[in-house]
């Protein structure tokens, strides 16, 4: 926390004029990220494709559109957007497919993964009428790499319910298969990037010699203070020359990290042991990975409780008493209507963010490198009315 909170809120200006609850994605920050992302691309000889269940923002695609290769979607909804708003290919896995599903899938992605063996087997007849559509087998490579929220982001926990595990691979029908998928990380550095991939390569080389593609999936936090991308570069080349083989990556948070915000402010305030303000942005509402995870976003201005003057607890405006965000210390005593700018708020946050309690989503405003904010969309009753039937 403690270099935002060196940073002059002058700077942020633009957030004295725009609405609250407001997410605003940074135009400039994500060309930034972009920039590596094509960066890696490049020298590694790899593709790079947006995980939607993270980031899902068609305001941003055609800007995305120019260096990223498709999208790769969780089921059919975020497929269908990949289709619909994005252009370029589609890949999509689901741990299971509902009936009909993988039909219509069909018309939408050029690429589909299934969890096992029996799973891919059940669907075939459908993929063999499409001969356009390449299958993937997801594999649990016993790997793990999540650096963030333990088991609950770990996709090789014990028991997981995501991949066929090595006891299985002997039942695929390779003939079938062209993409060997594997997804083992959550916001790792450079050494869970290259880990996974030596680990792969060797613990599973038979397998991946019978496929064409190799897709390592996401979680590589490539926009990461201190993330060496060299390290990630020479790993896929190494992997491609060994096994003559494509390779994928799907990050979603790792290409919108730190690329934008949520701005709040402060309704009120309230005293019981500790000065507590009281925001009309909420961790169980607007960011439930604060909650779920859990961790302290960081805010611009602010320090650690005690490291400044003047500490609060920062909390929504639900009725559930654990909506609590943080606590922070601050220059100056907050007052009502100050604003409250949470930062990193691009990834899994609007995507994430449910009406509980008919709090009013954000709105949703790209910040333009003049400066200049437009908002793409404000939400008020009708949305919280349409969802309850």
């Amino acid at each position: 926390m403690s270099d935002l909170s060196k940073l002059n809120l002058q700077s942020f200006d633009w957030a004295q004029s725009i609405a609250t609850p407001s997410y605003v994605l940074d135009t400039a920050a994500l060309k930034r990220n972009l920039a590596r992302a094509a960066e890696v691309k490049r020298e590694a000889g790899c593709k790079i494709l947006l995980a939607t269940k993270s980031f899902a923002l068609p305001a941003a695609f055609p800007l995305m559109r120019e260096v990223l290769d498709g999208t790769t979607a969780s089921g059919e909804y975020e497929a269908r957007l990949g289709h619909d708003e994005f252009g370029k290919e589609v890949h999509v896995y689901s741990p299971a497919y509902a009936p009909g599903e993988v039909e219509r899938l069909t018309k939408l992605a050029q690429h589909i993964y299934f969890n096992s063996p029996e799973q891919l087997t059940e669907h075939l007849p459908v993929i063999r009428k499409h001969p356009g559509v390449k299958i993937g087998i997801r594999i649990n490579p016993g790997y793990s790499n999540a650096t963030l929220g333990g088991a609950l982001y770990d996709p090789c926990a014990p028991f997981s319910r995501f991949g066929a595990t090595r006891d299985m691979l002997d039942r695929v029908p390779w003939d079938e298969v062209e993409i060997l998928h594997t997804h083992a990380l959550c916001e790792s550095g450079d050494e869970g990037s290259v880990g996974l991939i030596e680990h792969v390569g060797r613990e599973f080389g038979d397998y991946v010699r019978r496929v064409k593609t190799v897709n390592f999936g996401g979680g590589h936090f490539i926009n990461k203070p201190g993330y060496d991308i060299a390290k990630l570069i020479a790993a896929i080349k190494a992997f491609r020359t060994e096994f003559n083989v494509d390779v994928v990556l799907e990050p979603g948070a790792g290409l919108v990290v730190d690329t934008g915000y949520l701005v709040g402010s402060v309704l009120g305030l309230h005293h019981n042991d500790k000065n507590i303000a009281i925001l009309d942005a909420s961790a169980s509402t607007h960011m439930p990975d604060v909650l779920e995870v859990p961790y302290t976003p960081k805010v611009v201005g602010a320090g650690e409780p005690g490291e400044k003057p003047h500490g609060y607890i920062l909390g929504g405006k639900t009725c559930m008493t654990g909506d609590i965000i943080g606590e922070y210390s601050f220059d100056q005593p907050l007052k009502v209507g100050d604003r409250i700018i949470f930062t990193d708020m691009m990834q899994y946050s609007f995507v994430k963010n449910n009406t509980f309690n008919g709090v009013p989503l954000p709105d949703l405003a790209i910040l333009n490198e003049d400066g200049t904010i437009r908002v793409l969309r404000s939400f008020g009753y009708d949305d919280f009315r349409h969802r309850l039937g």
